[in-house]
């Protein structure tokens, strides 16, 4: 009576051998016995090699039939490739975050330089303005100092006294009744302060009228 335990055996014994017969793995091949309940999906995850491939490798016409004991080479290759692969995507990735990180670096300073450009330019528009202001404020009040006194502290006219010929109700609220020239300088320059905001409001006022 044909045994077809006793075939299957044999078969899986020459299948085996045939296996086993091939070249030894090299470095990049590996060698693996069939164990009970393998299957080549699971020899596939295992060793991260195509079912296709280590049935190509091995002369597997069915996919689906494999037998315990059997001898199985296939190459592993494949894995270091991955690894290599997946080392040179990281570390393009990494390159690629330093490079955007830099940019963005230059990019933040070259904001803070022009930030720090423009903040130097307005202080020095205003320091300008601001000397341009206070050197023509002296020059008006010198021209009122120059037009009612000629800068003689003692010069009167009539109630009017001093550099900037302040009234005596003038000089009752601004001081300047003393020969002191600062004393009448300063009560000259609070009363243009009070009554028209600045020296050069009031010279124009002066020359428009011919008083201030």
């Amino acid at each position: 009576m044909f045994n077809i335990k006793k075939t299957l055996t044999i078969a899986a014994g020459v299948a085996g051998a045939l296996a086993f017969g091939g070249a030894h793995a090299s470095a990049d091949t590996t060698d693996y016995v069939v164990q009970s309940g393998d299957t080549l999906n699971k020899i596939s995850a295992k060793y991260n090699v195509s079912v296709d491939k280590i049935a190509a490798q091995n002369n597997i016409s069915n996919v689906n039939w494999i037998v315990t004991g059997q001898h199985l080479s296939f190459a592993t290759d494949d894995t270091t490739s991955t690894q290599t692969a997946s080392t040179t995507t990281a570390a393009a990735d990494t390159s690629s975050t330093t490079q955007a990180a830099s940019t963005t670096s230059s990019t933040d300073n070259t904001a803070s330089t022009s930030t720090q450009t423009a903040s130097t330019t307005t202080a020095a528009t205003s320091s300008t303005t601001t000397s341009s202001s206070s050197s023509s404020e002296t020059a008006a009040l010198n021209a009122l100092i120059a037009r009612e006194s000629s800068g003689n502290v003692n010069v009167t006219n009539g109630q009017y006294y001093g550099l900037g010929q302040l009234s005596a109700q003038a000089r009752s609220i601004y001081g300047g009744n003393t020969a002191d020239y600062n004393d009448q300088l300063n009560a000259m320059k609070a009363y243009i302060a009070a009554r028209y905001g600045t020296a050069v409001n009031a010279l124009a006022h002066s020359n428009s009228t011919g008083w201030y």
